[in-house]
C-alpha cells in the first residue's frame, strides 16, 4: 500500500470546535465486538463507522469462507459533538473514546473517514502490519525473499538491513513496502534464515 492513513496523529493544536459540531472519533471496544458495538450504536441513532473488508478464510475441515472482518480489530468511528461521548460510552462493548492529549478525545479528520470509505466500498483496502523504523522485517518476493533484516529507512523508499552472517557484514535494500513483513524479534544479532 503505498499511501498510510494517520488516525489520531495531530501535528498542531486542533481548535475546540463551536458547540453543537459533529466530529469523528475513534472507539476502542471489547475484541471482537465491533459489529455488535456498531449495531447498538444504530439502533441509538448514533452515527457511526465500521470500515470492513473481505477476507477468505479455509477452516480446519476444508470449506472455504468469506468474510468480513473489521480493518482495525477493536476499533470502529463515531460522529458525535464531543460532549456526548457518554452515550457513546454506554453502549455494551464500547470501552473508551480514543484520546489525545489532556484525556480530551482526538478527533479524526473527516477527509480519513472518507477516505476510508472509498478504500472499503471499492476492495481497495486492506490490514496491513505496521512496521516500524528499527523493527526486524522479512522480505517476502524478489531475489531478497525469505531474507530477515531491520528497517532503517521509509520516506523515499523502504530500506532494509540485511546481515551477511558469513562474512560478518551487512547490505542495505531498498524494496516496495508491500514486499516487507514484520517479525518477531527473538534474537539481539540481525541475521537472516534463507
Amino acid at each position: 500500500m503505498e499511501h498510510c492513513l494517520s488516525l489520531g496523529t495531530i501535528s498542531s493544536p486542533i481548535p475546540e470546535p463551536e458547540s453543537g459540531t459533529l466530529q469523528w472519533f475513534a472507539v476502542y471496544t471489547t475484541c471482537r465486538h465491533e459489529k455488535r458495538v456498531a449495531d447498538h450504536l444504530e439502533k441509538r441513532d448514533i452515527e457511526h463507522f465500521l470500515p470492513l473488508y473481505r477476507a477468505s478464510r479455509k477452516w480446519s475441515d476444508g470449506s472455504k469462507v468469506t468474510l468480513d472482518l473489521p480493518l482495525f480489530p477493536c476499533y470502529l468511528f463515531v460522529r458525535i459533538e464531543r460532549p456526548h461521548r457518554r452515550r457513546v460510552l454506554e453502549v455494551p462493548g464500547a470501552l473508551a473514546v480514543v484520546g489525545g492529549t489532556g484525556r480530551d478525545p482526538a478527533p479524526v479528520d473527516a477527509t480519513t473517514i472518507e477516505a476510508l470509505r472509498a478504500g472499503v466500498k471499492n476492495n481497495l483496502i486492506e490490514p496491513h502490519p505496521l512496521i516500524a523504523v528499527g523493527q526486524k522485517a522479512r522480505i517476502q518476493s524478489g531475489a531478497f525473499s525469505g531474507m530477515e533484516g531491520v528497517l532503517v529507512r521509509r520516506k523515499g523508499g523502504v530500506r532494509v538491513v540485511l546481515a551477511v552472517d558469513c562474512v560478518m557484514q551487512g547490505i542495505a535494500v531498498e524494496v516496495d513496502e508491500g514486499e516487507i513483513e514484520a517479525v518477531a524479534d527473538t534474537s539481539s544479532g540481525y541475521a537472516f534464515r534463507s
